[in-house]
Parts: C-alpha cells; sequence; structure tokens
C-alpha cells in the first residue's frame, strides 16, 4: 500500500467518524424517528386528517399482531447482514478479477 493510499485512507476514516460523533454531540436530546413516522405526520399535516396506512406489514398478518421491537430489530440486522454480505462478495469478486487479469498480463 501506497503512503498516498494510507493517507487517503486515514482522511475517509477521520471524516466517517466526524460523520457519526458530531450529530450525536451538537443534537443532544433529538429523537430520531422512522421514514414511516414522518411520513404518516406530512401526510396527516397536508390532509389535515389521521393517516390510515391502506396495508398490514406482512410479518404483523402472520402472527396477528404488532412484531415485538426486538423482532423488528433481528429482523432489520438480519436484512442488512445479508445486502453487507452481497456488497463484499461483489467487491471481493472484482478484485480477484482485476488481480488475476494483472497475472496474466504478467505471462
Amino acid at each position: 500500500m501506497t503512503k498516498k493510499n494510507k493517507r487517503l485512507i486515514l482522511i475517509l476514516l477521520a471524516v466517517v467518524i466526524l460523520m457519526t460523533l458530531v450529530p450525536l454531540f451538537t443534537l443532544k436530546g433529538a429523537e430520531f424517528g422512522g421514514s414511516d413516522d414522518a411520513g404518516s405526520g406530512m401526510v396527516e399535516q397536508i390532509e389535515g386528517k389521521e393517516y390510515t396506512p391502506w396495508v398490514r406489514p406482512v410479518m404483523e398478518q402472520w402472527i396477528g399482531g404488532e412484531l415485538p421491537s426486538e423482532m423488528e430489530s433481528l429482523l432489520f440486522c438480519v436484512q442488512t447482514g445479508i445486502g453487507v454480505g452481497i456488497l463484499f462478495f461483489a467487491l471481493g469478486r472484482m478484485y480477484e478479477r482485476k488481480k488475476l487479469g494483472k497475472d496474466q498480463q504478467d505471462l
């Protein structure tokens, strides 16, 4: 790894850390809601009446009620893990393909 690459990685790492920590310290006591809540609130504000969803989530229909918050977190983490696995599998394949291409050019 070259000195230039190390420097770029350190700068990007610092930016990510700042992007993570700055909102935590500048917005003390702020509530971070999801997009579902924000969308429902906006519809209620525009229409002037309470928002009623058209459909219920599939998992809630299967179990016949609301999911516990732990189950929602678990499903979100599983979904994130699957997405990250696919992303890094593709990146690994691209890296190996590039590496093999350089090896064949040397022959």
